[in-house]
């Protein structure tokens, strides 16, 4: 009876200790890249006559990660990501904020933007990593309406203050995203919307 009963004791063993190791050895799954749209994202002041608002004090801290504005008190910290003032956007890198971040603007549709780069971004220095001026960045500016056009197929490839990456497409320039903008809209309110991955570089 004991020497029938030793196997299945060592059997049983086994099985517990290999259930053990399969729980311990389990891979957690690759965290889903997370898509958002943010509407009227306030970045202005008052209006000016070239319809470029007059620059607030500071700018509008926007966290990509969690999805919402950051407190100005904040700035000089990495829980932001981007922000905004007047048609100027900032990446918390460089001179801009402590953080890993940093852009690149890519010629492609928002879908075809399918993984990030892990190089060639530019940092915030004398000139933000985000071009500025009409034609040089994500938009551009009508002297004669002075209304404020986003580039289509212009997506912002953007790394985060934590290192991490996303794509980010802007929509609209005013505020309630009206689909034909006029002298009566008001600027400085950005529409976007983004894919952020919290884990690699695939962004689909």
């Amino acid at each position: 009876m004991y020497t029938s009963f030793r196997p299945a004791l060592l059997l049983a063993a086994g099985m517990l200790a290999l259930a053990s190791c399969n729980k311990d050895d389990t891979v957690a799954p690759t965290p889903a890249a997370q898509s958002q749209t943010v509407t009227s994202l306030s970045a202005a002041g008052t209006a000016s006559s070239t319809g470029q608002p007059i620059a607030a004090k500071h700018y509008t801290f926007f966290s990509l990660a969690d999805g919402k504005q950051v407190a100005y008190t904040d700035s000089n910290s990495t829980k932001w990501d981007v922000a905004f003032r007047g048609t100027t956007i900032l990446t918390n890198s460089g001179t801009s904020g402590p953080g890993q971040g940093g852009a690149q603007v890519q010629s492609k549709l928002f879908t075809e933007v399918v993984a990030a780069p892990t190089d060639g971004y530019a940092v915030d220095a004398a000139k933000p990593a985000i071009p500025t001026g009409s034609g040089q960045g994500w938009y551009n500016y009508n002297s004669t309406t002075h209304i404020i056009t986003p580039i289509a197929g212009k997506v912002l490839v953007v790394r985060t203050a934590t290192g991490k990456y996303a794509k980010l497409e802007i929509q609209n320039y005013y505020k309630d995203a009206p689909a034909a903008p006029s002298a009566t809209s008001a600027p400085g309110y950005y529409t976007f919307r983004y894919v952020y991955q919290p884990s690699g570089t695939a962004l689909q």
